[in-house]
């Protein structure tokens, strides 16, 4: 039975056996009836007088199994034969026995809460767990009737008042006087209802406090985390106070974490983290506390990272910075990234930051390329709040090659600083050319992005130098596939054929330091984590709506296999099918590109955002000329029309663009396929095509809300079967069919807001056309934005 051979049909002779005097083999039955009982209930009919009689046995160990036997049956049909053993055993002379009887009622109560509730066993339960000499029968007392009254308040205002008496003073102080005798299990149960009691004034508070003392230097840490609750609990509006509980739960915590294994160690830190980042100043001297160990697991090195970047000011920095720049040698690539972000945070929110800065430019001369790609990131930023250390650290970004470079985020960096600075880095206009001439090599949107922009900036600071660059910039973004891309390229095509100085001023303007970066985490998220205090929120670093709801966590859960999709009727209710959205909501499914369909013939690309026919002019070339010399500066100050081809020298065709071919493959918009077919078609066809794709930023930030991403493909003819995930990973199974004829293409999609990447399986019943639809597939995907434009970042 326990390696999963079904052996129900001997179900008879094991009753038989289950009447022999050994104690071993009768628990043995036991256990076998236990398993077998609910899927043979008319069978379990015969185990019912064995069981019945063995609660009457002399040996308190045989009552005991007998009576948890019979209420594990679990047979709706035979609750009548449990109210009486129950019973008894909450009035047998064994503790062990009455322990039992307590966890049965609680099952009787779950298979028919009628039957418990008529019985007063909620009653007879309230009285033992007030009375009774036994900790575990107390314990189990209060576990089942806070559940038992917490299902019954909904509809019950006895349970009401019940549920609330549990968290009357006389209660409260009956379970904190007696918390030494409980068991760990059953002190965090108590201290779990403490924290919702409310006390009466600062006295009460105090003495609780006095009575819970002794816990914080308790073995387990639970316990010790159970009790760091409720003081902080109690004390959250006696700042004062409060400020003194810190100090004083620093010590025991800080026991704990170098005590325990290193998941005790991982969770205790994950607390520690949450009150440092509240209180940071209290854990300033206990630094060291937060150094890595050579033998550490890398994750709980990367909590130690943050807590020190937490816990650093004025007095310390030197020695932590010296601490993390060790680190930046580890063998494990992963902490030597941490360690080199945290030296770039502490930078960041220090004010006197000259050997830090030293620091990190000697990283650039580590010579590894995953240290110099950090370091790169960093020092964008520190250039963004310090302005002021921009030769010091030009000087010594100005030596890097970028053919060195592979990583987008570092190479975007550089990028960023090339343009910044070109005044200052004389070779500037010279390797944006060269990354610009490699434009077709280089896959990352955002690296793409940035060339754009600096080539911008370049031209507006050294424009002879960088015309030829700019033009060839501008040429290959506004042919780019991905739609941020080209949209920028464009906006900076006409905001340059309007007015050169305008240009300027949006895409160069005078820029303040940057004082304070934006929190990845808002206060209100944190606070909510605060109240959550010791339990899984504190762990993940988010409240428990965010890992437990549907609605975050998705409707499915899908398995490894695709072939095993089920599709549940709970999660039906969450399925888009095709036809579902009114008349009234077309408005909201339409794409950009769609709405705005018939506003203009639309560019090769797809966009509807069209570059405008050039005419060509005389005085163009000497107008060119004369800003190539002077520099934007001495342009005009009114509009002006350049052509695009003149302006850059690119010898660009002045003819309209020309109207794009029709699509090679239409789809049906009234496509319908049960989720049965789905799941049949899908297990039986072979997977036609594997594709990896790019998804833009605001893509990405839409997928906060997963429906905008089923309603903007269905715009596209293409709907949504089932959903799923939860960020960074969501999953969507898509289906579509040819408007000529009922051919289906099958589509799962994982897309990774991590790494804005998107994996595409796609299944067809006609080979031939599943290239062109992947094409359609991916098209429509890379349009999917957020329905914010955001301006300003375009911009800048």
């Amino acid at each position: 039975m326990t390696i999963g051979i079904d052996v129900s049909s001997v179900f008879g002779e094991m009753v038989m056996c289950s009447a022999t005097s050994d104690i071993v083999l009768k628990k043995m039955c036991y256990l076998y009836v236990g398993n077998y009982a609910k899927g043979n209930p008319d069978l379990s009919l015969l185990t019912i007088n064995f069981l019945q009689r063995d609660c009457k046995d002399e040996d308190p160990m045989i009552r005991g199994l007998a009576l948890r036997s019979l209420c594990s049956l679990r047979v709706p049909n035979l609750v009548e034969y449990l109210v009486g053993p129950l019973g008894s055993g909450l009035k047998d002379n064994n503790s062990y026995v009455r322990t039992i009887a307590v966890t049965g009622v609680l099952k009787l109560y779950h298979i028919s809460p009628s039957t418990c509730i008529d019985a007063d066993f909620p009653a007879t339960l309230k009285s033992l767990m007030l009375h009774d000499s036994d900790a575990q029968v107390v314990a189990n007392c209060l576990s089942a009737l806070q559940e038992i009254w917490s299902l019954e308040a909904s509809h019950s205002e006895e349970a009401c008042r019940e549920k609330e008496s549990l968290l009357s003073k006389p209660v409260i102080y009956y379970f904190l006087n007696r918390i030494k005798e409980f068991n760990e299990w059953a002190q965090c149960l108590i201290l779990e209802l403490a924290v919702k009691y409310v006390p009466s004034d600062s006295n009460d508070i105090f003495d609780i406090m006095n009575l819970l003392e002794d816990r914080l230097q308790h073995a387990n840490g639970a316990v010790v985390l159970a009790t760091v609750k409720v003081f902080l609990q109690l004390t959250l509006s006696m700042t004062d106070v409060h400020q003194q509980v810190y100090e004083r739960i620093k010590s025991p915590l800080l026991t704990l974490v170098s005590s325990g294994s290193p998941e005790q160690s991982y969770a205790i830190l994950s607390h520690l983290h949450l009150l440092v980042v509240r209180a940071p100043f209290i854990f300033a001297a206990d630094y060291k506390h937060f150094y890595c160990q050579y033998n550490e697991p890398s994750y709980v090195k990367k909590l130690k990272l943050e807590m020190l970047t937490a816990v650093a000011n004025e007095s310390n920095t030197y020695e932590i910075v010296t601490e993390l720049c060790e680190y930046a040698a580890n063998v494990d690539i992963a902490i030597a990234r941490e360690s080199i972000r945290a030296v770039g945070k502490i930078a960041l929110q220090q004010y006197d930051v000259n050997a830090i800065v030293d620091r990190l430019l000697q990283f650039l001369e580590m010579e590894k390329d995953y240290v110099t790609a950090e370091t790169l990131v960093l020092v964008k930023d520190l250039l963004r709040k310090y302005p002021q250390w921009s030769h010091d650290c030009i000087s010594v970004v100005g030596g890097i090659s970028s053919k060195n470079i592979q990583e987008p985020k570092a190479k975007a960096a550089l990028i960023w600083m090339l343009g910044e600075y070109a005044q200052d880095m004389s070779d500037a206009p010279y390797v944006l050319e060269n990354l610009i001439e490699n434009w077709e090599e280089e896959h990352s949107a955002e690296v793409r992005l940035h060339l754009l922009t600096a080539a911008m900036k370049c031209f507006f600071k050294r424009a002879p130098e960088t015309q030829k660059a700019l033009g060839t910039a501008l040429a290959a973004g506004i042919a780019d596939f991905h739609q941020d891309v080209h949209d920028r390229a464009l906006f900076y095509y006409r905001v340059l054929q309007y007015d050169v100085h305008v240009a300027e001023r949006v895409v160069s303007p005078p820029k303040q330091a940057v004082s304070v970066f934006a929190d990845t985490q808002s206060s209100e998220i944190k606070d909510r984590v605060f109240d959550e205090f010791n339990s899984l929120s504190v762990i993940y670093q988010k409240p428990s709506y965010m890992f437990t709801d549907k609605e975050h966590r998705g409707p499915f859960e899908f398995s490894d296999e695709v072939g095993n999709i089920s599709i549940t009727p709970e999660a039906s209710s969450d399925i888009v099918p095709a036809q579902q959205y009114e008349a009234n909501d077309k408005d909201l499914l339409l794409g950009i590109d769609e709405k705005d369909e018939n506003k203009g013939v639309s560019n090769n690309n797809g966009s509807a955002y069209t570059a405008p026919s050039l005419e060509s002019s005389s005085n163009i070339t000497s107008q060119m000329q004369e800003l190539a010399i002077s520099g934007p500066a001495t342009s005009a100050t009114t509009p002006q029309s350049f052509g695009f081809d003149d302006l850059f020298g690119l010898g660009l065709s002045t003819a309209p663009a020309p109207t794009p071919s029709p699509p090679l493959l239409k789809l049906n918009a009234r496509a319908a396929l049960d989720p049965g077919a789905f799941q049949q078609k899908w297990r039986q066809l072979p997977i036609s095509l594997t594709q990896e794709c790019s998804v833009n930023p605001q893509g990405i930030a839409a997928l906060t809300v997963p429906q905008s991403l089923i309603k903007h493909m269905q715009s596209h003819s293409i709907h949504c079967i089932a959903s799923g995930g939860q960020s960074p990973n969501f999953k969507f199974f898509f289906f579509a069919q040819k408007e000529s004829e009922p051919s289906n293409y099958l589509t799962e999609c994982i897309i990774n807001t991590s790494s804005a990447k998107a994996q595409i399986k796609v299944k067809a019943d006609e080979q031939s056309t599943c290239q062109a639809f992947t094409t359609v597939f991916e098209t429509a995907l890379s349009k999917f934005v957020s329905l914010t434009f955001d301006f300003v970042s375009l911009c800048y």
